[in-house]
């Protein structure tokens, strides 16, 4: 008996391929009507990735502009002139990081109290309007291959998200992950360019994107509007603007492309909206 029900939980595990703990396969017989099913890995791309490249060079060659008046305007005064307290919370640079979205993408997400009371921090669409198929946010974090040690930072940790390869992605922004992540940023350089982005540690990213870690679970009265999906970065991605990316390989050597994962929405979202994605994706 205990080895049938051993091998019936293997066989959920494997195809259990696409969520953050363990723990929760336990529960997909109680929360069925919010299981998102697909029946090939391809099918779990709504956009290929040729188009979230595109969303997000578009948004970090706004940043980068952003990023390069400010340097000039802070070489023009010699920090003669006092910030200003909206300086201050788009960190210290006037054109923030939200305006950049909303110029760039057409809509603005930030994080607040969820709508579900037991939920904590969610995610919002504060501004303008989300086509259906469209890169909204970024699940920022360490990025580890299947085979490297990661026993310490997932313990009580629920921000580790599962690719369906097995790659894992540690989305904690405290602890002993923000630590590790801290490192490995500092560890990856070429010149004087950044490889990664460190600022969504912070309360305030200058990714925009980066906060997709805090986007809650649907319910049956709350539906999924966006859904996950795996995105590699491209070789030929512009090394200038690398420095926005959220992401960081844990291991310098890694042979395999930075994976990064992206929110999709499937379907059109407004303003005041709140975001809900599928913790429980089964591919067969």
């Amino acid at each position: 008996m205990f080895r049938a029900a051993l091998k019936r939980f293997r066989n959920i595990w494997k195809s259990y391929r696409h969520r953050f703990v363990p723990w929760v396969v336990l529960n997909i017989s109680k929360n069925e009507k919010t299981l998102r099913q697909v029946t090939d890995r391809c099918e779990d791309k709504l956009l290929s990735d040729e188009e979230v490249s595109d969303s997000l060079l578009k948004l970090f060659r706004v940043l980068r502009r952003a990023d390069h008046g400010q340097q000039l305007r802070t070489v023009q005064t010699h920090f003669l002139r006092q910030v200003t307290s909206d300086e201050e919370q788009c960190g210290g640079n006037p054109a923030c990081a939200h305006d950049a979205m909303l110029q760039s993408l057409g809509f603005c997400i930030d994080r607040k109290p969820s709508t579900l009371h037991f939920a904590g921090t969610g995610v919002f669409v504060t501004r303008g309007f989300v086509p259906k198929g469209t890169t909204v946010a970024m699940y920022p974090g360490t990025v580890y291959q299947a085979y490297e040690p990661i026993l310490l930072q997932s313990i009580r940790n629920p921000f580790v998200f599962r690719c369906i390869d097995g790659v894992l992605i540690d989305g904690n922004d405290k602890g002993i992950s923000k630590m590790v992540y801290k490192s490995c940023s500092g560890r990856d350089r070429i010149g004087p360019f950044m490889m990664s982005d460190t600022s969504w540690l912070t309360v305030s990213p200058q990714n925009p994107l980066a906060m997709g870690q805090y986007v809650n679970n649907c319910s049956n009265e709350w539906p999924a509007n966006v859904c996950y999906q795996e995105y590699d970065v491209p070789d030929k991605f512009p090394i200038e603007l690398r420095q926005y990316l959220p992401n960081i390989n844990y291991s310098q050597d890694t042979q395999r492309p930075l994976r990064c994962v992206v929110l999709v929405s499937l379907r059109d979202i407004t303003a005041g909206e709140e975001l809900f994605s599928n913790y429980f994706t089964i591919v067969r």
